[in-house]
């Protein structure tokens, strides 16, 4: 298998779930020549704080430009990494953050829980690096309308992917060849 080669170390931030074998990420990361990954926390999984440091613990292990490549919950912890500190980052990619103002399913963390946890409120200013936020217009944990206001406060371009669910397993996303295109791009 030829690996894809980036100028940049990719740094993969998952989501609540952190690594699934068949998620589109997962795949990407056995894909990618020079590529990390923030590793699953053991305890506090849904503590917003641990989840930055556990972020910037990983940044401070690579030498050299990063580009960000977040999914669900991963984006919202960029958003608060980006707030709270100042490493520079080539670009990221942001692909279908969830809207903590949105009503989400049975069997997701509740908003009082996230608030209590550090999540809530999200930073909404802009970003200071390149990013590109992936939007889906099905996805159950956020509206394109939520998502597009995100982007617009990121100051981030925004990529309608069409009915992509949340881009996950569950929703037939394995691999996502896209993310490998936008990921060039912003290695460019």
């Amino acid at each position: 298998m030829d690996r894809l080669q980036t100028a940049a170390t990719v740094l993969i931030v998952p989501g609540l779930r952190d690594h699934v074998a068949e998620h589109w990420q997962t795949l990407l990361e056995a894909r990618l020549s020079k590529v990390r990954s923030v590793p699953p926390l053991e305890t506090a999984r849904l503590d917003c704080a641990k989840r930055i440091e556990a972020i910037q613990h990983a940044l401070e292990q690579i030498d050299g430009p990063v580009i960000l490549v977040a999914h669900s919950a991963g984006v919202l912890m960029v958003a608060h990494w980006a707030a709270r500190h100042d490493r520079p980052i080539k670009g990221a990619l942001l692909a279908t953050p969830p809207d903590l103002d949105a009503q989400w399913p049975q069997g997701y963390p509740s908003a009082e829980t996230l608030r209590t946890q550090g999540w809530d409120p999200l930073p909404k200013g802009r970003l200071p690096f390149r990013s590109l936020v992936a939007a889906s217009t099905n996805d159950h944990l956020a509206s394109l309308d939520a998502v597009t206001r995100m982007a617009e406060g990121w100051g981030s371009e925004i990529f309608n992917l069409g009915d992509v669910g949340h881009l996950n397993p569950a929703a037939g996303y394995g691999r996502w060849p896209q993310a490998e295109a936008l990921i060039l791009e912003l290695d460019r």
